[in-house]
């Protein structure tokens, strides 16, 4: 029997790093390969992997971020791969530098669609925002876990701010418990 707990999918990982040194970027565009750099539209570069899929962004500070990921597993390893080019063209990088995720987006589903008004209402106004002239979804800021839930009237969710992948979970959970609590569930 599949739970809705089944319905959570990661859509993206973002997590950064520090190479602890500033870098050049303009030779460093040259030289790596595939690196996208126009510094008139973005302050960094873009360097794209295929395998895991993910893009990191590198910037003169020597700080990176890495996003698209679809596992906090595939940030380590895109983030592993970048840091073994850059060794590769002569730059000074720690074995292990410190990775750290910044934030998880996932997806989910209660597989029926829902009310958003009464759930706005059901809900209250403290922890909610509903403007549906503004934006489709309702946003339901959790404090625990500290994440936002943005519910859509089919039944869709967006579950991000999260750190840690069981966050999703605990947060679908709650959202259907208190649901359920208002009688607005089936």
């Amino acid at each position: 029997m599949s739970t809705l707990a089944d319905t959570i999918q990661i859509e993206n990982v973002v997590a950064s790093s520090d190479l602890g040194q500033e870098l050049a970027l303009d030779q460093l565009a040259v030289d790596l390969d595939g690196a996208d750099y126009n510094p008139e539209d973005f302050p960094g570069i873009v360097y794209r992997l295929q395998e895991p899929k993910s893009a990191t962004l590198i910037f003169r500070s020597g700080k990176v971020v890495c996003t698209g990921a679809k596992s906090v597993d595939d940030v380590h390893e895109a983030l592993d791969i970048v840091f073994d080019d850059l060794r590769e063209l002569g730059i000074d990088v720690d074995s292990n530098p410190p990775i750290e995720v910044q934030n998880i987006v996932s997806s989910a589903s209660l597989e029926q669609s829902l009310n958003l008004n009464a759930i706005a209402i059901g809900l209250g106004l403290e922890q909610i925002e509903y403007e549906p002239e503004q934006f489709p979804g309702l946003v339901y800021r959790l404090d625990d876990p500290d994440v936002v839930v943005l519910l859509f009237g089919s039944g869709k969710l967006v579950i991000t701010g999260g750190t840690e992948t069981d966050e999703a979970q605990q947060a679908l959970m709650h959202v259907q418990d208190r649901l359920s609590e208002l009688g607005l569930l089936d």
